[in-house]
């Protein structure tokens, strides 16, 4: 945090120079008030009178004109700073964001977005600005009071020492709260999973669960209030013994003759005023806490930037996996392990398999959304690694098992700058009895699950890229559809991948790979595979068991 106040270090400076002045102003108008009241006490010409007054409302203007100053810069410095601080995080969020959920709970990353991007404004207003204003404007009024009293200068020294340091070090929280964090994630897979839960009976159980999240959150925001308030009462009334004493002193040295009785009342208006930059300084230690928790949180993501290299020019040949494996983070499960295999210009490829296999995250790698652990995929020779993702979807038609629509028409959701003539032909070769400005809700809430998959299959088939990936593209169906939409890609001159489930039809393709246990255990021609009689063989054979051999 610190690099980026420096950034700012013209209107830090700025803000540091109109805040002590506005301190020291404080500080010296109320000094000036208790001269002057000693002072016309002793009856002096009137000229006098007339000059301290100028210069108590002269003092009275600068801290106005000041303090509006220190409030107007420091909050720009803290929004620039905000600014950048959001900037950051979403520029180191970017790349990972593809796989973001898989390692963090959404919640987990909302909090992130917000509470702790807000909690940092809390750095510079209350932990880095305000420690440096006090003590100067201290170390200022200790060179004027040294002059009049060494003794209370030294207890306005310990005073302060007592107030900024040895104090909040036992206010600290060391301990930092959970509870938000916890309270946000379960909140957002509550409304994630609402129909579920209250299908499944276990809404009252989970709100219930919320309730007690939410009653523990309130509480640890009342400690906080609390630790916060005790601070700055402990600190108002070391201040205000601290004036009491400065009266009992000054008393005393008035008595003895070492201080003129006319400074009296200037040094215990001082010791009051001079306070007030002190009192708030006892809740530094638990900002600064949860300041750093924050930043922490929020620089989880970055790592060092790879060289980014462009895609090389020129037609698809190849795409190759080469000894590929992945494991997810945090986890020991090897999802993926050795995978290679080459798949060329124009190939129709299916990938099958059990459920769990790897099919979806090989898929996943495929398309660039996850990186392997080990090995590497090429593009026509070119390692994917370090390619951006944009560039290489740009080659890519990818439908994914659950896919997004957006609300408005069929049109809008096609997402195609095709005509519409060639947008309906797809349609109908689709069997989708729709028109293009045929009205589609947020999610597709008014589309049946066949329906979407099929809109989300038009969407691609309308891009004219070298590539297309399919994971799952029939799972909703029936036998006749599923035939159409295979039919549909294997008439098509580019490259087909399609991760399925569904072992119809596959013999009319190129090639099929056979993901078994986390390997690539088979690949071949359909007729191929079953003359070996390996998984494939078997797994055609329990889907079809009066399958002929």
């Amino acid at each position: 945090m610190w690099k980026m106040i420096l950034s700012e270090r013209r209107d830090f400076l700025l803000a540091l120079l109109a805040g002590t002045i506005s301190g020291l102003t404080a500080v010296a108008l109320f000094a000036q008030s208790g001269f002057l009241i000693s002072k016309a006490a002793l009856l002096p010409p009137f000229y006098i009178i007339l000059i301290l007054t100028a210069f108590l409302k002269l003092f009275g203007v600068a801290k106005s004109v000041s303090k509006y100053a220190e409030r107007y810069i420091s909050h720009r410095v803290t929004f620039s700073l905000l600014e950048k601080m959001r900037l950051r995080f979403f520029q180191s969020l970017q790349p990972h964001a593809h796989s973001l959920l898989s390692s963090y709970r959404g919640g987990d990353l909302l909090t992130r977005m917000t509470k702790d991007v807000d909690t940092l404004q809390q750095f510079f207003l209350r932990v880095a600005y305000p420690p440096l204003v006090a003590l100067l404007v201290f170390f200022g009024t200790m060179l004027v009071t040294i002059w009049f009293s060494v003794w209370i200068t030294l207890l306005l020294f310990i005073s302060m020492i007592l107030c900024t340091v040895i104090l909040p070090m036992l206010w600290q929280n060391r301990q930092q709260s959970t509870s938000q964090q916890q309270y946000t994630e379960s909140l957002t897979e509550y409304f994630y999973g609402l129909t579920d839960l209250t299908v499944a009976g276990k809404r009252p159980a989970t709100e219930q669960n919320l309730q007690k999240l939410s009653i523990l959150f309130e509480e640890d925001l009342q400690n906080e209030e609390k630790i916060a308030l005790r601070a700055q009462l402990v600190n108002q009334a070391i201040a205000l013994l601290t004036a009491f004493t400065v009266v009992v002193l000054g008393a005393y040295f008035v008595v003895n003759g070492s201080l003129d009785g006319l400074y009296l009342a200037m040094l215990l208006l001082i010791a009051l005023t001079v306070f007030e930059v002190a009192i708030p300084l006892g809740t530094v230690p638990m900002h600064k806490a949860k300041s750093a928790q924050a930043y922490e949180r929020l620089v989880a993501f970055e790592t060092a930037p790879l060289s980014v290299q462009p895609l090389q020019k020129g037609d698809f040949q190849t795409l190759q996996a080469m000894n590929i494996s992945y494991r997810y983070p945090n986890s020991d499960f090897q999802a993926l392990r050795n995978v290679s295999f080459t798949i060329k210009q124009g190939e129709k490829i299916a990938i099958v398999g059990p459920s769990g296999a790897g099919k979806s995250t090989l898929f996943q790698l495929l398309i660039h959304n996850l990186q392997p652990n080990a090995g590497e995929i090429l593009w026509n020779g070119q390692s994917t690694a370090k390619i951006q993702h944009e560039e290489l979807w740009q080659k890519l038609g990818i439908m994914l098992q659950h896919n997004h629509f957006f609300s408005g028409t069929i049109k809008d959701n096609l997402l195609s700058e095709q005509s519409n003539m060639r947008m309906q032909q797809l349609l109908n070769k689709l069997q989708l009895p729709f028109a293009l400005e045929q009205e589609v809700l947020e999610q597709a809430r008014n589309l049946s699950g066949g329906e979407q998959q099929r809109l989300a299959l038009a969407r691609i088939l309308l891009r004219d890229v070298p590539v297309y990936l399919l994971d799952e593209p029939f799972a909703h169906l029936d036998a006749n559809l599923t035939n159409l939409c295979t039919d549909l890609l294997l008439a098509l001159p580019q490259t087909v991948i399609c991760i399925t489930h569904k072992l119809n039809e596959l013999e009319h393709f190129d090639r099929i790979f056979v993901i078994y246990e986390h390997q690539l255990v088979e690949f071949g021609h359909y007729d191929d595979l079953i003359k070996k009689q390996g998984i494939f063989y078997k797994m055609r054979n329990l889907e079809r068991p009066n399958a002929v051999e």
